[in-house]
């Protein structure tokens, strides 16, 4: 069976986006994203899943840091549905709640609820790791914002679901491992770069696409750790890397940037 490391713990929306992309798998949890990134680079699993951005809190850029720091592909994608909760200790009701704890993200994803409660609210590190957490400690008058999956793995009773704001609330995850992914009949390519601090530089990059009708689905920029004041872009673009018309466009892009690293090629997912 193969090995999928993922951030927080059993219970997590990155646990059901492993079991959307491979079914059955070994599950290797990790307390931090960092350590998904460096137990699939050490070969302690073959793969790893970490959430790269949400439909409505936007880019995880911790994950980009990761992308760029580590030498491994994107070998695929998988979107999730995020639905909240509210759980807390069996018996539990939403008026005796006092305190609520959940990752930030999640806090984020369900402030308009949130604001109707007169509650302290606690960010920790994962959604799961919150439902856990108030069952080993069994701490009464708190609830945690996660998922129904993790209600059931930690028996905890659900005071309110879909919690939400956005109901179109989707995260999209890719897959990490030191394998590339083989082509399928519709790709995508994500690389990053970094350009010249010289006026027209990214226009003439983004031309590479143009000219060669590439359809390009995401841009975004990111500041250089290592120089300030400088930025890296990332870009998703359709297509494989081996097409004819992206290796043209590879090396316009090479010829004009200071940086370019391919994070992979791979299977495009249908939201």
């Amino acid at each position: 069976m193969v090995k999928v490391a993922f951030q927080g713990e059993r219970g997590a929306y990155s646990e059901e986006a492993v079991v959307r992309f491979f079914g059955e798998a070994e599950l290797v949890p990790c307390p931090v994203l960092g350590d998904v990134f460096k137990t699939v680079s050490t070969g302690q699993a073959s793969f790893g899943v970490v959430p790269l951005e949400n439909s409505q809190a936007g880019s995880i850029n911790e994950t980009y840091d990761l992308l760029l720091s580590y030498p491994l592909n994107i070998y695929g994608e998988v979107f999730v549905r995020v639905s909240h909760c509210l759980v807390a200790l069996p018996g539990e009701k939403l008026a005796a709640i006092k305190t609520v704890y959940s990752h930030p993200q999640a806090i984020a994803q369900s402030e308009e609820f949130l604001r109707k409660l007169n509650v302290e609210i606690v960010p920790t590190y994962d959604t799961a790791g919150s439902a856990k957490m108030i069952r080993d400690k069994e701490l009464k008058g708190a609830a945690a914002i996660a998922s129904r999956n993790a209600a059931r793995i930690y028996n905890l009773e659900i005071l309110a679901e879909h919690i939400e704001t956005n109901p179109n609330n989707y995260t999209r995850f890719v897959v990490i491992s030191e394998e590339r992914a083989k082509r399928a009949e519709k790709n995508k390519t994500s690389l990053v770069f970094a350009v010249k601090n010289v006026p027209g530089a990214l226009y003439s990059i983004l031309g590479a696409f143009a000219n060669r009708n590439i359809n390009l689905t995401k841009l975004e920029s990111r500041p250089r750790r290592d120089r300030p004041w400088e930025y890296i872009f990332y870009v998703d673009f359709e297509g494989h890397r081996e097409d004819d018309a992206w290796r043209e466009a590879l090396n316009d892009v090479r010829e004009k940037a200071t940086f370019v690293k391919i994070l992979g090629s791979y299977p495009r997912a249908e939201e």
